[in-house]
C-alpha cells in the first residue's frame, strides 16, 4: 500500500498498541525525502520483516564542529519503521556528527512513547541507518581530504 509518497509494508497500524507518538511520526512524518547532494547516505534493511531505510545527512560547521546540518529519510516499511525514521530525523538534525552517533534504539523508541517489543528492530534499523550514512561521509571526507 502507498501512504504519503511512502510504501507501507504490512501492518499500516494493525492490532499493535503504539503511541499516540508513534501515530504522529507515522501519519505526519517529518523530513521526508531525499538531499540533493547529500555528505553521507546510509542504506540499511531487514531481510526478516522487510523494512528499507535510506538516511541522507547534510554536514555543515559550526564553532569548528561538523552537525547535521539536514536530514532526510525515505522508508518501505510498517508503521514503526516510517515513525522511527522520522523521529530519529529530529533527534539527529542540528546535533555534531559525535553526538549523532550516540543516538541509540533506545533513545529513539523512548522519543516515540515505546514501541511494541516486536517492533523494537525498526528503532534499531534508524539507528544503524544513520550510523551508516555517518560512516559514508566520514568514508567520502578521508576519500577527498588533499595530501599535505
Amino acid at each position: 500500500m502507498r501512504y504519503r509518497g511512502m510504501w507501507i509494508i504490512g501492518d499500516y497500524m494493525s492490532n499493535w498498541q503504539y503511541s499516540k507518538e508513534v501515530i504522529k511520526h507515522f501519519q505526519h512524518p517529518k523530513n521526508v525525502g531525499r538531499i540533493k547532494k547529500p555528505d553521507g547516505v546510509g542504506r540499511v534493511g531487514n531481510v526478516v520483516c522487510g523494512d528499507v531505510m535510506v538516511i541522507y545527512i547534510k554536514v555543515g560547521k559550526k564553532n569548528g564542529k561538523e552537525y547535521i546540518k539536514d536530514i532526510k529519510f525515505e522508508t518501505m516499511g510498517c508503521a514503526a519503521a516510517i515513525a522511527s525514521s522520522s523521529m530519529l530525523t529530529e533527534l539527529a538534525k542540528g546535533k555534531t556528527i559525535e553526538e549523532a552517533k550516540k543516538i541509540s534504539m533506545k533513545d529513539i523508541s523512548s522519543s516515540l512513547g515505546g514501541l511494541p517489543p516486536i517492533k523494537l528492530h525498526c528503532s534499531n534499523l534508524a539507528a544503524d541507518g544513520l550510523k551508516a550514512a555517518i560512516a559514508d561521509y566520514e568514508k567520502k571526507k578521508k576519500q577527498f581530504k588533499p595530501e599535505k
